[in-house]
Parts: C-alpha cells; structure tokens; sequence
C-alpha cells in the first residue's frame, strides 16, 4: 500500500476528540468518587473506541472524494454532539450520547464498505466486525434508557462487545499503512497532552500566582513534558521500523496490540493526571483525596506500564527503567493523599526526571540510531 500523510479531514476529526477529553474531565470534576471515576473511565473507553475505528478506516480507504469525505463530517458532527453530552452521559443525556455514537458507528462501518468494494478479502474482514461494532454501539444506547448499576452493566458490556470482541475475531483482509498509522496515533497522543496543559491553566484560574502555585505548575508541565518525551523521543520511529519490518496478518495484528488496545492505557493515563493536576492546583497545601491520588500517580504509572506491555508484546522482555518507574508511580498512591498536594505533584516529577536521566545515559546509541532514520 502506498504511504500518504494524514489529511486536513483527518486532523479536524482529532480537534472534536481535543474537546471530547476536556469533556470527560470535566465529568470528573464534578463526580471526584470512585462511581465518578468508573463514568469517566467507561466514557473515555467508549470515545477511544470511536477514535480507532476511524484510524482504521482512514488509514486504510481514500477518504479524499466528496462521498467519503461528507460522510467523515457527518461522523465529525455526532461525534460533537456525543461529546456535549459527556457531563451527563450517565444522567438525562445518555440517549443523546448513545444515538450520536451509534451514528458515528454505523457512518464507519458504511463508508468503511463502501471504500472497500472491489476488494473482497478487505470488505469481508469487515462483515465480520460489523456485529460487533454496532452490536456495541446499541448497547450504549439502550444504556441511555437504564437506570442505576443495570446502566453500568450495559456500558461495560457495550466495550466488552465493540471494543474487546473484535480482537477475538480473524483479521485476514486488514491492511495498514504503517507512516500513516504512527502518525495518526502519535497525533492522538499530542492531543491528550494537550488536555493535561489545559488543566494546569484550569487549575490556576482565579487563584493567585504565589511562588507554591507557579512551582505547582512547573511541576504539572515537567510531567506533560515527560509524557511527550517518553513517547515522541524515540517510541515513534522504532514502532514505523517495527510495523515496516512485518506483513499481511503479524502486521496487523502488530498495529492492533500496540497502537489499538496498548494506546488506550496511555490515552487513558494522560486524561487522568489532567484531572489530578486540575484537582491539586487549587489546594497545594492540602492532601489530594484518594480519587485524586489515584489520577496523579496512577495516570503516569498507566501510561509507563503500557510501554511494559508494548515491550513484552514484541520482545518478550520487560526491560528496566520504565518498568521500575511504572512501579515507582504505583507505589506513590497510598502514599500521596497523606502529603500536600505540592509534594505529591513533585515526587511524580522526579519520578519522570530520573527516569529520563536514565534513558538519556542507557539508551544514548539507540536513540541517535532511530534520530538518524527518520
């Protein structure tokens, strides 16, 4: 397959995720418990779910012509509206979020076999998600409709169906454009990194700027940079180098273990810091609640143990220093709501700079090599 650049189309479908994940923080500022904290995990997945889908399907068909390209739009605008309704996803507005992702869902599937007539191998692999897919999406919109644990229930079976079930299935008939995929994905990420510099600006507002809040901020912004130095500083390369190097079914099923179901973790563990860092900004001086301190510490620790787990898919082995640091971060947890806000902030922060140190010294060689190919 020939390699094209991410399209402008593309681009502005990842903007309406940019919103969506200051949405699902959002609902978990309102709801600091740990239900909160389900809603905004089983949103997130949901959102991710939508997200992947879409790469596939760009990565995949010419979305340039008029046909395709009205229909990303018309995906676009109920992925929009879905993300307006995220607060209360779980209140009045579950049906409007589970009709406007069932839109979304069926657009995909559609334009996906549409852009794949000619190709049988292609539109059958797509047949044979399509149960799946939208057998999910239903499930979210009978959701709306639920009350009480059964409305959980549904949610959790909805991403246990839609997002779990089609990687039990054959994936003969994918393809994947390995530039593209990298890009799209390492495009996904920046966005969600965005969302944690949002928060440390959200967190600030309408509090004085003294030394302990713009040390606060510091810190939040060493740990956003962190998470774009662990992944763009070497990841990038190395997983278009891994995807080059495979074909046919070990490639995709490569592009689905790491980029599909591995980068939902540290999507994931960015939206969470957001939120913790939103949470501590205010109250430096006070402890972090216990919701809290899972997002501060726990975020990062998510977002290093998907690398753990990226490594192991390919190479079998776990390596050192992000495994130590993953459980560095874990270990911080019950520590951090018995410290003030500003020193749990801080210890996740040196936690980062000596895993950097780290790398910057072991993988010195390794890092110039992949620099020196792209």
């Amino acid at each position: 397959m020939d390699e094209r650049p991410v399209a402008p189309h593309e681009l502005f479908f990842d903007l309406v995720f940019a919103f969506a994940f200051t949405q699902v923080t959002t609902l978990l500022s309102e709801r600091p418990t740990w239900l909160g904290l389900a809603r905004a995990l089983l949103v997130l997945g949901a959102l991710w779910w939508a997200w992947a889908s879409f790469a596939w399907l760009t990565n995949t068909i010419d979305t340039q012509d008029g046909v395709a390209l009205a229909a990303i739009l018309a995906a676009t605008g109920a992925i929009f509206i879905a993300a307006l309704a995220v607060p209360d996803a779980f209140g009045g507005e579950g049906v409007l979020f589970g009709g406007a992702f069932l839109v979304a869902s069926v657009t995909q599937v559609a334009l996906y076999a549409w852009g794949a007539r000619g190709e049988p191998d292609l539109l059958r692999a797509i047949v044979r998600v399509f149960p799946w897919v939208i057998g999910g999406a239903v499930l979210i919109l009978a959701a709306g409709f639920a009350h009480g644990g059964l409305r959980i229930g549904l949610w959790a079976a909805a991403l246990v169906v839609g997002f779990v079930g089609p990687g039990l299935i054959d994936v003969r008939g994918w393809r994947v454009r390995p530039s593209h995929f990298v890009e799209r994905h390492g495009l996904i990420v920046i966005i969600a990194i965005g969302e944690s510099l949002i928060a440390v600006g959200v967190g600030v507002r309408g509090i004085d700027l003294t030394v302990g809040v713009v040390t606060g901020a510091v810190l939040g912004l060493v740990v956003a940079t962190s998470f774009w130095l662990a992944y763009f500083d070497f990841f990038t390369s190395r997983a278009r180098q891994l995807l080059e190097e495979r074909r046919d079914e070990e490639q995709v099923l490569l592009a689905r273990d790491v980029f599909t179901y591995l980068h939902l973790p540290m999507v994931v563990g960015i939206v969470l810091f957001a939120f913790g860092v939103k949470s501590a900004l205010p109250h430096l001086g006070g402890h972090l609640s216990w919701v809290a301190a899972v997002a501060v510490c726990g975020g990062p620790a998510l977002f290093l143990g998907s690398f753990v787990a990226l490594r192991y898919r390919v190479s079998r082995s776990l390596g050192r220093g992000r495994l130590a640091a993953t459980v560095a971060c874990a270990l911080l947890i019950p520590l951090t709501p018995y410290v003030p806000a500003l020193a749990a902030l801080a210890l996740v922060a040196a936690v980062w700079v000596a895993l950097h140190a780290y790398e910057l010294v072991w993988w010195r060689d390794a890092r110039a090599q992949a620099r020196a190919q792209r």
